[in-house]
This record gives structure tokens, sequence and C-alpha cells, in this order.
């Protein structure tokens, strides 16, 4: 046993140096792990990441993996890493409640998700389940269920969402990697608001399984401290699976595309679009932080030239796939177990049940020509750059900033729904194109500011290079939180 001090030490470690530490023999599986849960122990009560925590199960896995490693057997590329899980993934041994207060928890609960499955090949220590608001449903992280992910740089703030609690549980210390699903952004966003690295694959690239709601749109991918982490368990968790079958290509491992290190970007032809071509209005603090972002890829090669997108705003388009799901996902209950739901879930689900038949093929039709004008896009440019977010995290609770404004000529006109704020995240999901979020600097309060990286359909390695260069260089470090 090691003591408090090189304890509290492991939990600031990434996973890759807790491999190296294992094959060393300088510390155990089981040592970070008793880290880690003490880690979740101290925080828990502020942020609220975790919806269950699994410390008997995670202790004996880990005990698992210490006797491999003294064996010099370790099994797969994670063994013994301490890694969260987004309470919308099966997982077996308990329910997986996804935030909501109408899932029933009788029944085996048996089966694993496939990321999970993939975890647990790889040895990897599952120390719990991250909270996130009803089903994924919008872009901040609360629940009736289970109350309010709070942001560590300031515990007044939002984490974002959907995958909050993961973000949460990252930038905390509460294990150094967790996987996360983002329909609109919710890898993205909470990895902005919270200061870590967030990246949605290609679709399809991480299998899903089930098929939840909002499935055509929802990607599942890595939330870890900096790209080489997320690369190595984005490696462990791809891969077919025939419960999925929007199963891509096989594709080649992502930790050997960051050999290049911070030459990863010369000679890549970046399209840098401060804000949509003015469509979007971007606060002072993060403009300049992207800038600076972007003008640090020039200095390591890269070809910049500010250009916009052919994007009109889609959100009609994504609100039309999004409602109508919610409408889907509610359409068997009665209203007892209606009036249980989030009163937001509720309303879009409303929304949704207005739409026809025809409005969600036109809906797919735009989908469709969004994604063709930016793939004539990436015959130009190798990446699209942009702020991930145009503001940093607001007031805990809500799912807009005070102030915000609906959606003109929407469904939802005169409703502040989450998707007012997120527009550089969103059309991405339609387009099912690779995005990852970079920590590029902090506003006057503090808060974390993210840079966007987007490539072309099953550009993925390139999103990774790009990422991996800016982290090489220094320009993807910024403060710690407060709760770390």
């Amino acid at each position: 046993m090691t003591d408090h001090t090189l304890l509290t030490d492991l939990t600031r470690l990434s996973a890759r140096q807790l491999l190296a530490g294992y094959a060393r023999g300088d510390f155990s599986p089981v040592d970070a792990t008793r880290a880690v849960l003490d880690r979740i122990e101290t925080v828990q009560p502020l942020v609220n990441a975790f919806v269950r925590i699994d410390s008997e199960a995670a202790l004996d896995g880990a005990g698992k993996s210490a006797a491999r490693w003294r064996n010099k057997e370790p099994r797969g590329l994670l063994d013994g890493v301490p890694v969260s899980v987004k309470d919308l993934f099966l997982q077996s041994g308990g329910p997986t409640l996804r935030g909501s207060r109408t899932v029933r928890t009788a029944g085996a609960w048996a089966e694993d998700a496939p990321a999970v499955a993939r975890l647990r090949e790889h040895g990897a220590v599952l120390v719990g389940k991250t909270t996130t608001p009803e089903f994924g449903w919008k872009g901040v992280t609360d629940s009736p269920l289970n109350g309010v992910t709070r942001n560590p740089y300031d515990l007044s703030r939002t984490s974002g969402g959907s995958s909050g609690g993961s973000a949460a549980a990252v930038a905390t210390g509460a294990a150094p990697l967790s996987i996360g699903t983002d329909g609109g952004g919710s890898v993205r966003i909470p990895a902005s608001f919270c200061g870590i690295f967030g990246f949605k694959p290609t679709h399809g690239r991480v299998p899903l399984y089930p098929a939840g709601p909002f499935s055509t749109l929802a990607h599942a991918g890595p939330m870890a401290r900096d790209a080489a982490d997320a690369a190595l368990l984005l490696d462990v968790i791809s891969g077919a699976d025939w419960r999925d079958w929007s199963q891509p290509a096989p594709a080649a491992p992502l930790t050997a595309a960051l050999a290049d290190g911070v030459n990863g970007v010369k000679g890549v032809r970046i399209a840098y679009s401060p804000s949509f071509g003015g469509q979007v209005a971007v606060r002072p603090a993060v403009a300049s932080a992207v800038r600076r972002a972007v003008e640090r890829l020039a200095e390591l090669g890269a070809y910049i030239e500010e250009a916009d997108p052919d994007i009109t705003d889609p959100v009609e388009t994504f609100h039309t796939l999004w409602f109508g799901g919610a409408a889907r996902l509610v359409q068997p209950y009665g209203e007892d177990r209606r009036a249980l739901l989030d009163p937001g879930l509720r309303e879009i689900a409303a929304a949704g049940e207005r739409y026809s038949a025809l409005d969600y093929l036109k809906a797919v039709d735009a989908r469709m020509e969004l994604g063709r004008r930016l793939g004539r896009f990436h015959a130009s440019y190798d990446l699209l750059v942009t702020p991930t977010l145009p503001i940093t995290a607001f007031e805990a609770g809500r799912e807009s900033p005070p102030g915000g404004r609906g959606v003109p000529g929407s469904r939802s006109a005169g409703q502040r729904r989450w998707t007012t704020w997120t527009p550089f995240t969103y059309p991405f999901n339609l387009t099912r194109q690779p995005a990852a979020t970079v920590p590029c600097g902090v506003d006057g309060d503090g808060l974390p500011i993210g840079v966007q990286l987007i490539a072309a359909r099953h550009g993925d390695a390139l999103v990774m290079r790009a990422a991996h260069a800016l982290y090489e260089a220094g320009a993807a470090h910024i403060p710690e939180p407060a709760l770390r």
C-alpha cells in the first residue's frame, strides 16, 4: 500500500502514465483505483458527477489486474485503468436509469453495451456510472431523478451536457477516462465547459446498442484530459458489433496517427470560421482564445484560410429529427408516466408529435443536402476550425442562459431550447462528421473555452493529429479547476 500523498498524486496521472507506472511496478491498479474512489468520495457531494459508484466491483477488478501486471501478462490496452461510463450505456450488474424516473429497475440487467464490453475485454476498471439529463435530451446535465451536475471551475455554473457527469468526473480526477454520447454536442459541450478533451468520432465508429430515440444523430466517444488518452480509449471502444447495423468499415488505430506530435498539422489545409459568416454572435473572450489557437496551428505549419462552410442554420432540420425522436420515446407512455418526465422533455415530445411523416422525410432530405455541401467544402479544406461554443458555462439548473431567444420561424419559437446556444455543434451530428473540442483558454471569470476541429467523415485520424499537436505544443493547457 502506498501513502496518501502518492494516492492523491495518482488521480493527476493520465491513463498512459498509469499504464507505464504499472509496467515499472511503481504502483498498482489497486493503488490507482483506491485513489480514484477516494477522489470520487471528495468531489461527488460538490459536483454530482455520478449516479452509481461500484467500489466493490472496481476494487475486485483492480486486484485481478494487479495480479496480471505482477505476472507481466496485462490484458488489452487499458488493463487496470479506472474508467467511468455515462448512464446511457448498459452495464451489467445494475440498472441503467438514463436519468429518468420512468425507467423500471426490475430485471436482470445482465447485458453490456458494446463499448462497455470492449472496456472489460481490455481490462479497464469500471468505477461508476455518470450523470445525464433524462435520456440525454439536452445540452446541460440535470434531471428529475439525479438533480444538477455542477462545473468544477465554478459550482454555480453548469457542467454542460448531456455527458456532463463524465466531463466533471474527468476534470476533477475522478478517473482519467470516460465514455459519453453526443447527439447534438453532448460530448463536446461539457468537455468545452469543463476544460477537457472530447471527441465525437465518425458516426458508427463506436457501435451503439440499444438504439436510442436519437440514434440517427448519436455518436459515442471518449472524454479525457488530452487527445492521446482519448485516442487510446477510442481504439478500445471502436470496432464492429452485430447489434449496431450502422457500423462503418474498420479503421486504423488512432494512437498510431499521433506519432508526428507537433508536426501533425504541417501542410494541413485549415478553414477557420469564427462565426459561420456572421450568423453566430460569439463572446469576445471566446473569439480571442479560438483565434489564438488557430494562430498556433499556423505556427505549427498548417495552411490557414478564413472561410465559412455553406451552412444556413439547420436548426429546424435538427429539431424535426430530435423532437421526433423524443415523441417516439414517450409514445408508449400513459399520462401518469409522462408526468414523471422532465418538463422540457415533455415539451419537445409534444412538439415532435405535431410533425408528419412528410415533415420527417423533408428533414432527412435537408440533412443529406447539408452533408453533400460539407463534403464539397472538405474537398478544398482538410479541417474546419470553429469555436466549440459561442459562450462559456452559465448558471446551473437552466437549459439556456438568461436572455436567450427562441428559434425564429420554428415551431419552437419563443422557447429557449439548448440549440439556441450550440450552433457550432449540432450541424455536425446531422452530417455525421468527426469533431473534437480542445481547451484553448479561459474567460475573465476563469471559465474554460474550447476550439472545435472538424474533418470530413472518416477523417478521425486527422482531427486527432491536429488536437494532439495543440497539446504537444502547449496550446491546450489551461489552469486546473478549483476542485482539482
